[in-house]
């Protein structure tokens, strides 16, 4: 089994993904071979909550331009996972 340190990268901060967290639904950028059971396990085991459950989207590498020369950036994964009613709230802000 992978560890689930490898499994949850990072939390993806945005405006929307913000708007999301009052519904009890956190974003994170993921591992692009997991699958959603074991995204489910490692929040689980992470940040000690019950998934109620998770949804999960590729996403593809925007083309940019540094001066002449152009690549891409890499493709991710990411998964909205939304907790339980009775599950605490996850805090990413706390000092």
């Amino acid at each position: 089994m992978k560890d689930a340190r490898d499994i949850i990268k990072r939390p993806v901060i945005t405006e929307n993904s913000a708007d999301l967290m009052a519904e009890k639904k956190y974003t994170f950028e993921v591992s692009p071979k997991a699958n959603k059971t074991e995204i489910k396990d490692a929040v689980e085991v992470i940040f000690g909550v019950k998934v109620e459950k998770v949804n999960t989207m590729n996403v593809k590498g925007k083309f940019k331009r540094m001066g002449r020369y152009g690549g891409y950036r890499s493709d991710r994964k990411k998964a909205i996972v939304q907790l339980t009613e009775d599950s605490k709230e996850l805090d990413f802000f706390e000092a």
